[in-house]
């Protein structure tokens, strides 16, 4: 594997040939993944080593990947789940492509995710569950641990099932019950390879199970026998060290997009001093959203599950209305039920946050998978000439601050705001610099409070703008003297009321196109090291990790070329045709079949090409690379 910022590759040891075997090697980065059953406990597992990286200062990227199936039957290939964690002791900026250590707690796992692996790699296994009933289940005539096609790794055979039941036995659990804590033993013997402490996580499974102290008082045995395994087999002889990653000063903590995000709108609600109001159904991967903000309700946080999508966004346009920052999750079918009203909230003119996770399609797809295929839909699902402004996070941190932009558009200029986050965003994890709250944007806003109507009739009308931001004024119901209506239907602009003009229409129509096209956007960094860089690689989205590091990558090899990205898709930054037209070729990757080269080639007349993945899951930084290098080198794409 190509070793990044000049580091070395994965797993390879600083130390010299005469270190005493009890001395941890030096590793400065690794990719570890737990696979298992959807029951056994995967996800627990990465996210508690992720935690313990975090807390240990490493800078990391995680990627869980879940089953599409609710249920799936247990020990079938459907059925696995699995946690990638990359942790380094330098910034990284991807879950890594391909893990340097594989947990497989049974033979689906192993099966599901060996084609993953480099020559050289670890893979501990839970021989317990290789029984013939569970081989025959994914179609291995013999054990794969008896045959030749585990030579190229280390493997390391460890019974966790029956030590487990072993560690616990004191506690009385049943053996169905002993069983569950195994996902335990493997975090304690990963803890143990790579020096994570063990205090935080013994100290996190006592409260997780507080109204449970038997299964707490398993869990942490089970945890503490997978510490005590490592150290005493002769198994594994080697224990590994990363040490903490340099970053800016500050409080850091771990989030998932999701979390941040729901920080996100928490923290635009207090910056505005407006109640959040989020109405939303429940769907796959924007659901967190949800749970997280249905705990804020001392910071003016209000959620209402609602009966269906629809629901959701039309209780949301309503908070709005009655002045407050309304806002709705969704997946992509769900932002297919909501176009509707997204569409009358642009005839409103009202603010409106539309957080849109996306996964994979069409219809039901793909909903535990990443994708970025709903750009189009996002710019122009709705009928007639509807436009909202549209922003995307590039990373799981970032999701804070996109929610925080989103906000500030939506309330400035008073329109809809799609904030598209993806799964692969959603689901990951990073490091977080929790900001000053006194940094934060002032997102206050003024509401109507007399009549405005220019004619001096002493009316309020509810069309009367801004002459900068051409926001119309905002006024709560119930204000005195400010009665007013409004609806779907086409309004003469000031006054408010129904108009079948044509010529108004027009106007309308271009009015409402300029106020998004108006909207205040910073220009576009470019981040071209040289300068003579002739290659640009333009991504939007959850592409920005894997396209930074296969660009670091191909500076490493002596190569030269330029990276920048989207982060608002609608309007596009005001220097993104001059950017685009400083370079010879411009290669767009994306999560779909081209959508943002499409848009880019008809706005601005530059030959923007493709290179698009549909599998739902994110660019590995070494297919990139790759691409990358050759395009540099002039081949086409």
């Amino acid at each position: 594997m190509v070793a990044t910022n000049g580091q070395r590759p994965a797993g390879q040891a600083e130390s010299g040939p005469d270190e005493q075997a009890d001395t941890p090697r030096k590793a400065n980065r690794v990719v570890i993944r737990f696979a298992g059953d959807s029951g056994d406990g995967m996800q627990l597992t990465g996210d508690r080593f992720t935690s313990e990286a975090a807390a240990f200062g490493n800078d990391l990227a995680t990627l869980p990947n879940y089953p599409a199936e609710i249920r799936a039957p247990a020990g079938t290939l459907p059925g696995v789940s699995s946690f990638q964690l990359h942790f380094a002791d330098y910034d990284i900026l991807t879950p890594g492509d391909r893990p340097d250590v594989l947990v497989a707690m049974n033979p689906a796992a192993l099966k599901a995710n060996l084609g993953d692996l480099s020559d050289g790699a670890t893979v501990v296994v839970n021989t317990d569950e290789f029984t013939k009933r569970n081989l025959k289940k994914v179609g291995y005539e013999t054990s794969p641990l008896d045959s030749a096609e585990l030579d190229r790794f280390t493997v390391h055979r460890v019974a966790m099932s029956e030590l487990t039941k072993g560690a616990v036995a004191e506690t009385g659990l049943t053996r169905k019950e002993a069983e569950r804590c195994k996902n335990m033993f493997a975090l304690g013997l990963l803890s143990w390879m790579y020096s994570r402490p063990t205090e935080d996580t013994e100290r996190f499974l006592r409260e997780k199970f507080a109204g449970k102290p038997q299964v707490a008082e398993a869990n942490v045995l089970a945890f503490r026998a997978g510490w005590n395994y490592g150290e005493t087999t002769e198994s594994f002889a080697v224990t590994y060290e990363v040490a903490a990653a340099s970053l800016p000063e500050g409080t850091y903590r771990q989030v998932t997009g999701n979390l941040a995000l729901a920080y996100g709108l928490v923290g635009a609600g207090q910056r505005s001093e407006l109640p959040v109001f989020l109405g939303s159904y429940p769907i796959t991967p924007a659901s967190d959203v949800l749970h997280e903000m249905a705990k804020h309700k001392n910071f003016g946080v209000t959620t209402f599950q609602a009966e269906d999508e629809i629901a959701g966004v039309g209780a949301a346009l309503g908070a709005s209305f009655g002045g407050s920052l309304g806002v709705t999750t969704t997946s992509g079918p769900g932002l297919a039920l909501k176009s509707e009203t997204i569409g009358l909230a642009v005839a409103l003119e009202l603010p409106l946050l539309v957080c849109d996770i996306q996964r994979g399609g069409p219809s039901t797809g793909l909903p535990t998978k990443t994708e970025q295929a709903d750009l189009l839909q996002a710019l122009y699902g709705r009928n007639g000439e509807s436009p909202v402004a549209v922003l995307a996070p590039r990373s799981p941190a970032d999701c804070f601050d996109i929610a925080m932009e989103a906000a500030r558009i939506a309330l400035t200029y008073r329109t809809p705001v799609l904030l598209l986050s993806d799964g692969a965003t959603a689901n990951g994890s990073e490091p977080w610099l929790v900001p000053d709250v006194n940094e934060l944007p002032d997102l206050r806003v003024s509401f109507a409070s007399e009549a405005n109507a220019p004619d001096g009739s002493g009316e309020f009308w509810p069309y009367v703008r801004d002459p900068e931001t051409l926001a119309r004024d905002w006024a709560v119901p119930g204000t005195p003297g400010l009665e007013h209506r409004v609806g779907g239907l086409e309004k003469v602009d000031g006054k408010g009321s129904i108009s079948y003009d044509p010529d108004n229409h027009d106007e309308m129509v271009r009015l409402r196109q300029r106020k998004i096209d108006g909207v205040e956007v910073p220009e576009m960094p470019v981040d071209d090291p040289s300068g003579r860089a002739r290659v640009l690689v333009l991504g939007w989205g959850s592409s920005y990790g894997p396209i930074g590091a296969a660009c670091r990558r191909v500076r490493h090899r002596g190569m030269e070329i330029a990276q920048a990205h989207l982060r608002y898709l609608n309007p596009m930054p005001p220097n993104l045709g001059e950017v685009l037209a400083a370079y010879d070729r411009v290669i767009v990757p994306e999560m779909n079949t081209g959508q943002l080269a499409m848009l880019l080639r008809s706005r601005y007349l530059v030959d923007a090409r493709s290179y698009t993945k549909v599998a739902g899951l994110p660019f590995q930084a070494e297919e990139l690379e790759n691409v990358l290098s050759d395009v540099v080198q002039g081949s086409e794409l």
